[in-house]
């Protein structure tokens, strides 16, 4: 039995679908099943993972766990996997944990305490360390259909968008495949893209006007204050400026695993114009 947790997230989803139509044996969690809308015969349990106390009933009977990072409780967590005979986790983790800065850096250090709990535990964990998700660009949508411009801080900073399908794929083949377990595996997309080229694609694809608003690191904190915290909003821009104008470093680990190049992220944008243009 596969346990998949953020069983609402673009990346489970897609992971939920592969398990499924290999034949898997698979149960679905998040903090609120009720939201989950699951195939037939597919278990949807409750696992939140800032609440120890769901840990037990959600890992019962199952072998490997997809587990995405959240740091409050790992310890917890790995205890109760352990307890239930869970021989091996794979962790949705990120590629940030590598930058020489990571302990300092609130983002990356969230994800390398989940790493650090995980691998000493008496278990087999595989590390999935993804740059950007191309659903990142997700967070454009509302100003683009709202025809506003996107506020951005640093246009000229460069991500390594990757599509949720490739990182599902991924999972997939070290969930399934032992040869692959226990690795560390840096996943990136295939190109280093700008954000103003990410939003030139948006714009060819969509067929939609979109302006870029060049703001201030003060005004986009101000901006997102709302839902993104401080210390990570302070995070995400460092690392915005220190890729501004520099290519970020790539990867073929996609294609050693799946055996086929990752999607580009015009391939993304197609796959979820609605959400730009609905």
């Amino acid at each position: 039995m596969i346990l998949v947790t953020g069983g609402r997230g673009a990346v489970a989803d897609a992971l939920l679908t592969l398990l499924l139509q290999a034949g898997r044996p698979v149960r679905v969690a998040s903090s609120d099943p009720g939201r989950l809308r699951v195939p037939d015969g597919v278990t949807a349990v409750t696992c939140n993972l800032r609440d120890p106390g769901t840990f037990p009933a959600a890992l019962a009977g199952v072998s490997e766990v997809f587990l995405y990072a959240e740091a409050s409780h790992v310890a917890e967590f790995a205890d109760a996997a352990v307890t239930a005979g869970v021989e091996h986790i794979v962790l949705l983790s990120s590629a940030a944990v590598l930058g020489p800065g990571a302990a300092g850096d609130p983002l990356a250090k969230s994800h390398l305490d989940v790493e650090t709990a995980l691998l000493a535990a008496p278990l087999t964990t595989t590390i999935l360390r993804p740059g950007s998700f191309a659903g990142n660009a997700g967070a454009w949508a509302w100003p683009i259909k709202a025809g506003r411009p996107v506020s951005l801080p640093y246009p000229g900073s460069h991500t390594d968008p990757i599509h949720e399908r490739d990182l599902a794929e991924v999972a997939f083949t070290v969930l399934t495949d032992p040869s692959h377990q226990g690795r560390r595996l840096h996943l990136t997309g295939p190109q280093s893209l700008t954000f103003s080229e990410q939003i030139g694609l948006l714009a060819e694809i969509t067929g939609r006007a979109i302006t870029v608003g060049h703001v201030t690191p003060e005004e986009w904190k101000q901006e997102t204050a709302g839902y993104i915290p401080g210390p990570y909003a302070d995070a995400l821009l460092e690392y915005w400026r220190a890729n501004d104008g520099r290519p970020v470093p790539l990867t073929g680990t996609v294609e050693q695993v799946t055996g086929h190049a990752p999607r580009t992220f015009a391939t993304w944008v197609r796959d979820h114009v609605a959400d730009f243009t609905g």
